[in-house]
Parts: C-alpha cells; structure tokens; sequence
C-alpha cells in the first residue's frame, strides 16, 4: 500500500508539472507582436533606470506566479498584449537602461537629459547614448524618467547654470526649459515625462522634500504647455498622496526608496492608461495620475 502511494504522488507530481509545462507553452509567446494591418503602428520606448523597472515588471499574483517560472512575467508588456488584442490595436512599447551604468554613469537627472539631448544634440550618440535626433526617428512616443535621488536638491541658490550637474531648483528649471524647447522641436514625436520620483523620509530632509514638492508643482503648473506633443505622468503624487515623502506602504523597506511590488501593481494599469489615451486622445481622457476623468 505504501508502493502504491508513493506511486501515486509521483504520477500527480509529474501530472502538475506536465500541466505547467503546456500553459508555459500555449502563453509563452502572447506578448509577440503581431501586427493588424487596418491599424497605425505606434512604437513606444520607455527609458528609465531601477524605478521605473519595478514599475514595468510588477510583481505576478495567483495563478501568474506558477506561470511566472517559465514565462517572465512584465506587467506593462502584458499590458499592451491585452489591450491590443481585444482593441485591435498595433501599440508596440519597449524599454531599455537610460543613460546606461557605462560609459555615461548611472545618472538621469535633469542635467544628463539636457546633457546628451540639447547639450550634446545631433545624429550621432553621445557617450553611447541614443540623442533625440535618433531615437525619434524609431519612435512614436518617448517616455523618460528620473531616479529618486532627484528629490534630493541643495540650498536655493541666487542664480541657475545651465551647464552644472549641481541639484538646484535654479539648475534644474533651467535645464527643464531647454529640454522642452528641444523636445518641441519633434512635433511628429510625443514624450511622455514622469514627475519626480518621492524619497522615504529616513533618505531625505524636510527642507530636501518640500524643493522637491516645489519642483514637481512648477513642472505641473508652468513648465508643462497644454497643447505642445509634451506630456506629464504624475508618479510623485501617486507615491507620496498629498504627503511630503514616499509613503512607507509603497516603499520596498523604509530606507529604500524603490516602491515594491504592491504598489507597482497598483499604478503600471494607470501608466499604461495614460500612455494609450496621450496616443488616441493627447490626454483629454485622464488626468495626470491615468486615471480617468470622470
């Protein structure tokens, strides 16, 4: 009798593996893209760094765990495979390190965007970094980001410089202008720009918060122009709901300031909302956080 049994929690063992095995199989390729041939082709690049990674993976639940150890799992591709096939639609989004680790640095702070795209602007890369002059030559949209050590700006200062790296208000607005005149000069090309990322309060100052506030409310209020191909995703406001920093719930530990998994899984729907309403609406059907206008 015991033979018997262990026979049998073999044969379900191998039952359940086999079943896995055929759903990897049968859903391993519903991200590929196919294309419909009555419908545009949208081509979409994110760039980001570890931020907004988490944000495009999410984090499997359910079922999608089992399948996740075959089939990796992306929240925001997912996403678009979905969408496109019950719309009909040929949004095709991918993603890719801005600036990458070498030789640039690890950096994507208001002054490397100005640096590589308006500083440094033309037809070749710069330091092995794609310029706006090529990368809207493949895309339709072009979605960046900041990392959250963006929050983390000094002392007001008297005057701006352009060309310093230094985290002022002053250097930063000044830096977000000229990227905006550069990014207008791509009309057929619409950006999609996050607001900044939030710190949780043990990586920051009070006083390092509320320029950070400040910042985000002045790219809200007057650096984005209603009409232009330049759009916001307001990611600050989602993490930090009305507060001064990352709430500690949509934080990975509170000392770290990459949201988790949970709150990935919460916003990359509205992310992906927003993407799709820029492209079909320019805007006019969500709010800068994705979520719909009522």
């Amino acid at each position: 009798m015991q033979l018997l049994a262990m026979l049998k929690t073999k044969v379900s063992i191998i039952t359940v593996l086999a079943l896995t095995v055929s759903i990897f199989f049968i859903t391993g390729c519903k991200n590929e893209n196919k294309v419909n041939p009555d419908q545009k082709v949208v081509n979409i690049i994110f760039l980001h760094h570890s931020t907004g990674h988490v944000i495009w993976k999410g984090m499997p639940t359910g079922f999608k765990k089992v399948t996740g150890i075959f089939n990796k799992y992306e929240a925001v591709p997912e996403w678009f495979a979905n969408y496109n096939k019950t719309k009909s639609t040929n949004y095709f989004i991918t993603e890719q390190n801005f600036p990458k680790a070498k030789p640039y640095g690890w950096n994507n702070y208001p002054y490397d965007y100005f640096n590589i795209w308006v500083k440094n602007a033309g037809e070749q890369p710069y330091q092995e970094e794609p310029t706006l002059e090529m990368l809207s030559k493949d895309y339709d949209l072009i979605i960046f980001k900041h990392c959250f050590p963006v929050g983390n700006i000094n002392k007001t200062q008297d005057t701006a410089d352009i060309n310093s790296s230094e985290k002022t208000l002053e250097n930063y607005k000044a830096q977000y202008l000229a990227l905006r005149a550069k990014l207008q000069e791509f009309p057929e090309t619409k950006f999609l720009l996050w607001t900044a990322a939030a710190l949780v309060e043990s990586q920051t100052t009070p006083e390092e918060a509320d320029r950070t506030r400040e910042f985000v409310n002045w790219v809200i209020n007057e650096w984005d122009i209603e009409g232009d191909n330049i759009y916001l995703w307001d990611f600050y406001n989602l993490g930090t709901e009305g507060g001064r920093y990352l709430k500690p719930e949509y934080a990975v530990k509170k000392d770290d300031s990459h949201p988790n998994g949970e709150f990935a899984n919460q916003v990359s729907p509205l992310f992906c909302e927003r993407i799709v309403d820029i492209i079909e609406t320019n805007g006019q059907k969500t709010g800068l956080t994705g979520k719909i206008n009522n």
